[in-house]
């Protein structure tokens, strides 16, 4: 019987675009039958505005260099989404095609964001990506997916972006160990304590 991990996660936030994609990568290889559930936790509806594309930047600059990641290389702030919300749509419409669908979605759409630079609040950016998983354009208003994917996060008490749950256990983005200076800068690194104590309970029989 396999299990279900199920991440409550932004599609803006830079933190999940490596913890995600290195979760997703190890389940990979592992060869493990685990769900991973990407479940929406919209941190325009948490903070009440959309991220600043700006700001994302400087942290996703920051966590390449201090990584030495090959990631957000079209991150692009003058093409920054004014909301996710069809994108998170997309992604509840796609799981419920298949969770492999759901995930292949999940991760191109924030591919596409933080890769290629693009909007992905246009319509016609989320058009391709649906239409090469057959599926249909998302609408722009929250779908009942989405909104109860964030009322369970709520009831939950997600902690933040990205917050990953098996079962009962909850890892806060086990992946990187994230904090601040003395200057208020960012400080990270990757977390390989944390991240395999998340795989060791992953892949516990």
């Amino acid at each position: 019987m396999s299990k279900t991990i199920e991440v409550f996660a932004d599609i803006t936030c830079p933190f999940t675009h490596v913890g995600l994609s290195r979760v997703a990568e190890l389940l990979g290889r592992a060869g493990s039958p685990v769900e991973l559930r990407v479940r929406a936790w919209p941190l325009e509806w948490v903070n009440g505005t959309p991220m600043d594309g700006r700001a994302v930047a400087s942290k996703a600059a920051s966590l390449r260099d201090k990584l030495g990641l090959n990631l957000f290389t079209g991150t692009d702030p003058a093409r920054w989404p004014v909301t996710t919300i069809p994108a998170l749509n997309l992604t509840a419409s796609a799981y419920g095609v298949s969770s492999e669908t759901g995930l292949a979605v999940s991760l191109e759409i924030r591919n596409a964001l933080f890769e290629r630079g693009l909007d992905i609040s246009e319509a016609d950016v989320l058009g391709q990506i649906a239409a090469s998983h057959g599926l249909d354009t998302p609408e722009r208003e929250p779908s009942q997916g989405v909104t109860d994917d964030y009322k369970a996060g709520k009831a939950r008490g997600v902690k933040g972006s990205p917050d990953f749950f098996i079962g009962d256990d909850e890892f806060f983005c086990p992946a990187l160990d994230l904090g601040h200076d003395e200057s208020g800068d960012l400080t990270a690194s990757f977390d390989l304590a944390g991240l395999n104590e998340f795989m060791s309970v992953v892949l516990a029989d």
